[in-house]
């Protein structure tokens, strides 16, 4: 059974990145949450620490207001100085058990896996949702791993049960319908949702009604 905060994960789960729209965390959380996010994480590569805390607590914040999850993407001590409700770890961030420590049973970790043998292993950690790709090539990733490929991807969701799957990877509204056919419960996007900055509200407007009633494939 999901947890109430779990729950709330939707078909499309968004993103921020200051790099990539100019815009803070917060500014960029407050457009998506104003189009209908209910479930997002703040992704940070190149701010420093401070700053970035700063950011997020004001993101976290905002977020909180409206009821709104809101996840840090690999920086467990970031997510619990900013109270946020959990993180999102990859393959070379602190494991789940060691960030399960700092952030409590409360709190949602998800893990970023790339192959069937790291879906495997992550079955056996404390998280709460497995990601999987690149299930296509993507551009907002520099150390990207090989494509999985929408086979792969379906056979990550025989392997899992008991806790959604994100699909991850060059997610766009046209094979939007592949990937969510292939049985993944969300889908993860930055691009996507983010460009043109100023149009971020209405575009995940459109895509969470696209998701709704997507025809899967």
């Amino acid at each position: 059974m999901l947890s109430a905060a779990l729950s709330k994960l939707q078909k499309i789960y968004p993103l921020t990145d200051r790099s990539l729209t100019g815009l803070s965390h917060t500014e960029q959380l407050e457009a998506l949450v104003k189009g209908g996010s209910r479930f997002l994480q703040l992704r940070e590569k190149e701010l420093a620490s401070g700053p970035f805390l700063e950011d997020a607590v004001r993101a976290v914040r905002s977020a909180h207001a409206g009821d709104v999850i809101v996840l840090i993407n690999d920086r467990a001590d970031i997510a619990l100085m900013a109270g946020a409700d959990g993180v999102h770890l990859g393959q070379d961030d602190l494991p789940p058990a060691a960030a399960r420590k700092i952030l409590g049973t409360s709190a949602i970790i998800g893990l970023s896996t790339h192959n069937l043998e790291q879906v495997e292993r992550a079955l056996n950690e404390p998280i709460d949702y497995i990601a999987f790709g690149p299930v296509f090539s993507t551009a907002t990733k520099k150390d990207t791993e090989p494509v999985t490929g929408l086979e792969t991807l379906r056979e990550a969701r025989r392997l899992i049960s008991g806790v959604p799957l994100i699909a991850i990877g060059g997610i766009n509204v046209g094979n939007l319908g592949s990937v969510l056919g292939c049985g993944a419960d969300s889908a993860a996007m930055i691009s996507e949702v983010l460009l043109p900055a100023e149009e971020i509200t209405a575009n995940i407007e459109r895509l969470l009604v696209n998701a709704e009633g997507v025809l899967y494939q």
